[in-house]
């Protein structure tokens, strides 16, 4: 078994900042080439320099993925530029949280966008893609990762909307999943608890105190322990897929 990606190429959603970059730097240094797609150019390309000083490759994608046309683009280039795609990171999303009784319907709209739209989008656009690499050297397999959240096993007051995209992303990967699974492409699905990233920052001001609350006293995850998780799937042997992997900080009982 290697834990090595040469001769690959990913591409990863989200990517400018938080679990998106950390799985960049992740399968960068496995070897693999990594389109690193998110909105803020300006991070992508600071990114992007930062591991080609290293040594490694990385075409950076300024893309709204909520977008279809932008998302399928953005796939679309990956494979002409760097040759094919063997991994898709379904990373990028929002969690805006709090009471469904009081929040604007346009908060629904961006999180069912990014969420679920901007997935499928993207999901749509590699799936061919994915399908040839597994079908072709160097490792005669693809992988199909889903970044869902424990908000998608168990749902919670004040995170309604949010428990409903992240259910359903659940839903999809096990649909998906044994649809593909005789054709070498793997599908498997990520929940993170509570991590150290940009996410609270997406929260209406007046309830980020409330969200602080929820876990408060909690020593939480830092994107590197998701990105280690996509890591360990996407480089088990092709007779073995890690279909579902649950990460939450040890002292998070929810």
């Amino acid at each position: 078994m290697t834990d090595r990606l040469d001769g690959t190429v990913a591409l990863v959603t989200g990517a400018s900042s938080g679990i998106g970059e950390a799985a960049v730097h992740e399968l960068t240094e496995r070897g693999a080439a990594v389109a690193a797609v998110a909105r803020r150019g300006d991070r992508l390309e600071k990114l992007a320099a930062e591991i080609e000083s290293k040594g490694g490759r990385v075409l950076a994608i300024e893309t709204d993925i909520s977008d279809r046309g932008q998302a399928t683009a953005a796939v679309e280039r990956t494979v002409a530029e760097l040759g094919r795609l063997d991994t898709l990171v379904n990373n990028a999303g929002v969690m805006l949280l709090g009471p469904i009784a009081e929040a604007p319907l346009e908060e629904w709209e961006r999180i069912v966008a990014a969420n679920v739209m901007g997935l499928l989008y993207c999901t749509h656009a590699a799936l061919s893609h994915l399908l040839a690499a597994a079908g072709s050297e160097p490792r005669r397999v693809a992988d199909l990762v889903n970044i869902s959240s424990v908000a998608g096993r168990k749902a919670n007051a004040g995170s309604g909307v949010y428990n409903l995209t992240k259910f359903g992303v659940g839903a999809f990967s096990e649909s998906l999943r044994m649809e593909l699974a005789k054709r070498h492409v793997r599908v498997s699905l990520v929940e993170p608890g509570f991590v150290a990233t940009e996410l609270g920052d997406h929260i209406r001001e007046e309830l980020r105190e409330w969200s602080r609350q929820r876990y408060a006293g909690i020593e939480r995850l830092e994107s590197e322990d998701i990105a280690d998780a996509i890591a360990y799937i996407v480089t088990r042997p092709r007779r073995v897929a890690a279909t579902e992997i649950t990460v939450r900080p040890s002292e998070q009982e929810f």
